[in-house]
């Protein structure tokens, strides 16, 4: 979800500072963000690829009130 959401934000990944050695949380979604952005995702596409994540997650696990 956060590639998408960094995509869809058109945040630019060239200023992206690249996370620490040892923050193994940041190096994912930085590679997840990389990815995309080498896979040259458009904004309405990450939009719309973030809302079906979203959807299927909603779908498998339900909203807890």
């Amino acid at each position: 979800l956060y590639g998408y959401a960094k995509i869809a934000d058109g945040e630019k990944f060239e200023d992206a500072k690249k996370p620490g050695m040892m923050d193994l949380p940041g190096k994912a979604k930085f590679n997840r963000w990389q990815k995309f952005h080498d896979e040259n995702l458009s904004a309405a596409d990450a939009q719309k690829k973030y809302v079906e994540a979203v959807d299927a997650l909603v779908a498998k696990y339900g909203l807890k009130q």
